[in-house]
């Protein structure tokens, strides 16, 4: 397998998610998040390009983040990597500014 360096960050969040499928609910965890998806695992299984999944990632002290729209990549197992998460504009600037935040506390904490 070719070694490649991804172009962009991936963010290790940890929050719960829910996603949906056709008339199908899971339950699960987000693991990571970088601009093009993000990584998760949950109770329900997917199919690899199933394309009618959408999710919703509760966060603290806000509204969750609703993603209507998106396509699981792979699956094994529980792991599903998702991608082209479609996200209204305003969505996408809250879950920017989440990650902000967030990575700039991890480093503040790293520091202490």
């Amino acid at each position: 397998m070719p070694f490649s360096i991804r172009p962009y960050r991936r963010f290790p969040l940890l929050r719960p998610v829910t996603y949906n499928t056709n008339s199908f609910q899971g339950q699960g965890t987000l693991w990571k998040l970088f601009c093009t998806g993000l990584l998760l695992s949950g109770d329900l299984p997917m199919r690899p390009w199933e394309k009618s999944l959408s999710l919703a990632v509760p966060l603290p002290n806000e509204q969750p983040i609703i993603g209507p729209e998106a396509v699981v990549r792979w699956s094994h197992g529980q792991e599903l990597p998702v991608k082209n998460l479609a996200l209204e504009a305003h969505t996408q600037v809250r879950l920017q500014n989440y990650v902000k935040d967030w990575s700039r506390n991890r480093r503040r904490l790293s520091r202490e």
